[in-house]
Parts: C-alpha cells; sequence; structure tokens
C-alpha cells in the first residue's frame, strides 16, 4: 500500500501547518515526482500484493485470507468502489487495508465483511501529551484511536490497527510522547479465545 510519501518529495512548510487539520486539506501536486512505479513494481515482483484499489487473496497457515485495499485518500487517490462488494464468505479471515483510518473508508470495509482493518498515517499523533493523547490525528479518526488496536466501529465485530509508523515528515521532524512503531500482531483463531 502505497502513501504520499511513496510519490512525492517532501516539499517545505511550516510545522504548525500539522496542527492545522488533516493533509487532505493542502494543495495537492498533479504529478508525483518520486519512482513510486519502480517501487511498486519491485516489490510486487519480490513477492509483495499491490492493494492500491485491489483486491487479492492469499493462503497462510493453510487458511484462505482475503485482501482489499485502498490509496492514499489524502492525496485523492482512494478509489473504494473498485474494492466493494462483499469480502469472500468462504475465506477464513478478510483484512482491509487502507493508508490513512479515514472513517468513511473503515465503515465501507465493515459494511462489505471485513474482520480486520490495518491503516497508518497518524503517525500516532506524533506529538502527545500524557493523560491528554494525540494532540492531531491528520484525517477523520478521532484522537483516542490515533494508534493501536481498537475495536470498529466501537461496539462493532471488526479490528483496526492503527500503525504510529517509523517516520515523521523532515519539515516537523519530531515526536513528542510517541514512540515511533512497527506494529507486529499474532493473529489466532476465534475459538481459541
Amino acid at each position: 500500500m502505497l502513501g504520499s510519501n511513496d510519490m512525492y518529495a517532501p516539499e517545505p512548510y511550516n510545522p504548525a501547518r500539522y496542527l492545522m487539520g488533516p493533509s487532505s486539506r493542502r494543495r495537492i501536486r498533479k504529478e508525483p515526482d518520486l519512482p513510486w512505479e519502480k517501487l511498486r513494481d519491485d516489490l510486487t515482483a519480490a513477492g509483495w500484493l499491490d492493494l492500491n484499489n485491489q483486491r487479492g487473496q492469499v493462503t497462510a497457515g493453510g487458511l484462505d485470507v482475503a485482501l482489499a485495499g485502498v490509496h492514499d485518500s489524502h492525496i485523492k487517490r482512494d478509489r473504494y468502489e473498485m474494492v466493494a462488494g462483499q469480502a469472500d464468505p468462504a475465506a477464513d479471515l478478510r483484512i482491509g487495508v487502507m493508508h490513512s483510518p479515514e472513517p468513511r473508508l473503515l465503515d465501507q470495509f465493515v459494511a462489505d465483511g471485513y474482520d480486520l482493518l490495518f491503516a497508518g498515517h497518524t503517525h500516532g499523533g506524533q506529538l502527545r501529551l500524557p493523560v491528554y493523547g494525540a494532540l492531531v490525528t491528520n484525517c477523520g479518526i478521532d484522537r483516542e484511536r490515533a494508534r493501536g488496536l481498537h475495536r470498529h466501529p466501537a461496539d462493532g465485530q471488526a479490528w483496526l490497527n492503527v500503525s504510529a509508523g517509523l517516520g515523521t515528515s523532515p519539515w516537523a521532524p519530531a515526536r513528542f510522547a510517541c514512540r515511533p512503531e512497527a506494529s507486529l500482531l499474532t493473529l489466532v483463531p476465534r475459538d481459541s479465545r
């Protein structure tokens, strides 16, 4: 799953803009200036599954996993209609992936029967205060779910994992009370709970 940082080189900006609302409200450059197609092609040649507005299926540990993903909504490349429709009911697990945990996308994945949703983009809030948590999420999700494992919707059956990720913007290169992370989830069968 590619994001804006895979397609566009960073541009200088005032770091205070991070606190002014989602990046989707900012100007979008028309043409990518990084070799994202080569990155995608090299990853797929190495066995990665391209889920940018696509569906796929893998078998892991003898289990069938149905997958669907959408591209980065903050650069207006998400096309849920290309993956819309009921997730494979015969699959042992149904996973939806997206760059940014936008509520409208989360809701669509859940409505289509996905069990587990993965997203990033928030950097975990990047700037957090003890007790208060994330100052901003840089997207439409609530601050309380800017990182970590949660239900979606809050009382629903699907799980959502938002990774705080490893990076920062070169123009806002700080994290406060928000360690970089790479998420590792261990999935277990439902009946072993």
